[in-house]
């Protein structure tokens, strides 16, 4: 394992449990929680609630911001945890820039499990309409990047064990 501050992005498409887990798994560890959502530009979060998937062009910014967050948090020996959906590799790969092990626990569940999911939530500028969207752009982790698939089919207390034991962050 390599020495020094690691962080933990919970992936996924919306509605998969990244900020439940995150927080709960960020709590767990003592380590600082960020939401990735919390670093999209006004005009991203526009964009989104009117329905319009996000364009690359309107993605590397905001995974830019995320990677500057873990690195000043790297900078003063902290170890994170982040959500981001991450969906494609290239995204991961920029995010694998920061500071720091870099490794991902992947949320994974089946369109229509998510699809119930996001339809019960209140007050998330993401519509439902946009969940196939996303599972169409998803690229699964490959076996060569860092991180671990967990089954959203547990209970968020099951999700996160399987993220400590899966990553072996347990102390």
């Amino acid at each position: 394992m390599k020495a020094g501050p690691q962080h933990v992005i919970v992936m996924g498409v919306s509605g998969s449990g990244k900020t439940t887990v995150a927080k709960r798994l960020a709590q767990q560890l003592a380590w600082p929680y960020a939401e990735g959502d919390d670093f999209h530009p006004p005009a991203n979060v526009d964009k989104m609630a009117a329905g319009e998937p996000l364009t690359d062009d309107d993605r590397w910014p905001w995974l830019r911001a995320i990677v500057d967050w873990m690195c000043a948090q790297a900078g003063d020996g902290r170890s994170t945890v982040v959500t981001c959906s991450a969906l494609r590799r290239v995204y991961r790969d920029v995010l694998g820039e920061a500071d720091g092990l870099v490794r991902f626990a992947y949320l994974a569940g089946d369109i229509d499990v998510i699809g119930e999911r996001v339809g019960y939530r209140r007050g998330h500028f993401m519509p439902v309409s946009l969940l196939e969207s996303q599972f169409d752009t998803l690229e699964p982790l490959e076996p060569d990047e860092a991180g671990i698939a967990v089954d959203v089919s547990g209970t968020p207390e099951q999700m996160v064990q399987d993220v400590i034991d899966g990553l072996e962050l347990g102390h």
